[in-house]
């Protein structure tokens, strides 16, 4: 168990990685079975991809499960990784209570402001089991960085860990990577006066702190200006994240992904065209918004009654949180209405799908005629970079612009106003009705954007930035 008192101090400990990264999620789990095992599987995404870059590094993570902290005291790990057994309600009131209900909110502004938030005396107990997590994280660093060593710290569930591991370790390179966006100085302001400072001076504890877009770098600089005075010495850069385009390429077109395809093509029936979206089912993804937009698709131009399958895959996300299990419920709801309205016995308006399964999400990206990304904000997503990367006869992409996929990608793409639902809908009536030349010559850009900087290049170039100095 790792607490504010648990933990022995750095200075006792031998430190010898030279390039570390801290996440809450790494790049491992455990499932511990009925006879004891324990079994281990090994995670996917960016981060994991973009760290193969370096052979020589320490992953600093969370216990996140029942079989996470099994391991850990079983001593059970891979080479490179260090797993820390917070206890288990300090975690859940730091991820849940503080990084998932309150800063992805600020971050995506997803508050309905006349009754939320409110920042009571249960606040401030969870917040303290924040700070109680990010510390751990920066005395475990201390212990394991060498001198000089290189630390990358990601995303929002460690905003502290800078400020706390410059105080314990000063001769470090320190790097914050922010992976959601960051608020406008406005709405970032609806945290309490201390949290925001807080905040903003423990990602200012690295040399340099990051950001997928320029929109997001300049609402970071945007806050600290207003609420510090400016960003001290701690540089700001900007890095892109793109698809691993050789992964995807090669993965779309295992047997497994073929199985998938032939039953999606089954589903949708022939001669028909598809609207794709793959999306967990994350409050800031709109997907309720998205399903609406497809209903008054077909109610203004009933021509693609009969002629056009929606295939949304909605993953459940967060189910911890009664929030979010309302809101996939709300999915399902609004999928059953649509197909009950409009289906035929020949035609299934919606082909939802709630179970992961990344082999079909390949399978419906090959498929995709059109693809349908309208977060209401969102980090960058990539779900709208790598469908042009795996399509195989081309896609149009229908793209909010309050992605920071937009940035990039914006020129080639039907932009759209996420809350727009009429909008949407003549978008997806535009994009259906492209041309096959126009649809040809826009995928391929949008594959040359997305690629642009594949996972291993855009974890090397952080690095190397932040050891430039």
């Amino acid at each position: 168990m790792v607490s504010e008192h648990a933990e022995p101090e750095p200075a006792a400990a031998a430190s010898t990685a030279q390039v570390l990264v801290a996440s809450n999620r790494g790049p491992v789990s455990y499932t511990l079975g009925e006879d004891g095992t324990l079994d281990a599987k090994r995670g996917g995404g960016g981060l994991v991809s973009g760290l193969s870059a370096v052979d020589d590094k320490l992953w600093v993570c969370a216990a996140l499960g029942d079989g996470d902290r099994e391991a850990v005291r079983r001593g059970v790990g891979e080479a490179g990784v260090r797993m820390l057994d917070i206890d288990a309600e300090v975690h859940a009131d730091a991820y849940n209570g503080i990084a998932n209900s309150v800063l992805w909110f600020v971050h995506h502004l997803l508050y309905q402001t006349p009754v939320e938030p409110v920042f009571d005396a249960e606040f401030r107990r969870q917040w303290a089991s924040y700070e109680t997590y990010n510390r751990a994280f920066a005395r475990a660093l201390a212990e394991e960085a060498g001198p000089g060593a290189s630390v990358l710290v990601q995303d929002y569930h460690l905003a502290l860990v800078p400020g706390m591991l410059r105080e314990l370790r000063p001769d470090l390179r320190i790097g914050h990577f922010s992976h959601t966006p960051w608020a406008p100085v406005d709405y970032f302001r609806l945290l309490p006066d201390d949290i925001a400072e807080q905040l903003l001076r423990g990602v200012l504890g690295a040399d340099r702190a990051a950001f997928l877009t320029r929109r997001w770098a300049d609402a970071f600089i945007g806050c600290c200006t207003e609420i510090l005075g400016g960003t001290g010495r701690t540089r700001i850069g900007v890095h892109g994240l793109g698809a691993d385009a050789d992964f995807l390429r090669r993965r779309s077109h295992e047997a497994d992904v073929d199985e998938r395809m032939a039953v999606l093509r089954e589903q949708v029936g022939e001669g028909r065209k598809t609207i794709v979206r793959v999306d967990r089912t994350e409050l800031s993804k709109n997907i309720v918004r998205g399903l609406h937009a497809y209903r008054a698709l077909l109610d203004a131009h009933p021509e693609w009654r009969e002629r056009v399958v929606h295939i949304a895959f909605a993953y459940p996300s967060r189910q911890d949180l009664a929030v979010y299990r309302d809101y996939t419920a709300a999915v399902q709801t609004l999928a059953t209405e649509i197909n009950g309205a409009y289906g035929t016995e020949s035609w299934t308006p919606v082909v939802l799908h709630v179970k992961d399964d990344f082999a079909r999400s390949l399978a419906a990206y090959r498929l995709a005629d059109v693809a349908l990304v309208n977060p209401i904000r969102d980090g960058m997503n990539l779900v709208a970079k790598e469908v042009p990367v795996v399509s195989d006869h081309g896609c149009a992409l229908v793209l909010s612009r309050e992605a920071g996929a937009y940035e990039e990608l914006g020129a080639d793409a039907i932009v759209v106003n996420p809350y727009d639902v009429t909008g949407t809908a003549e978008a997806l009536h535009e994009a259906l009705t492209m041309s096959a030349d126009e649809r040809s010559g826009r995928t391929k850009r949008l594959a040359e954007a997305a690629t642009a900087l594949p996972p291993q290049q855009w974890f090397l170039d952080q690095l190397e930035a932040l050891r430039q100095g």
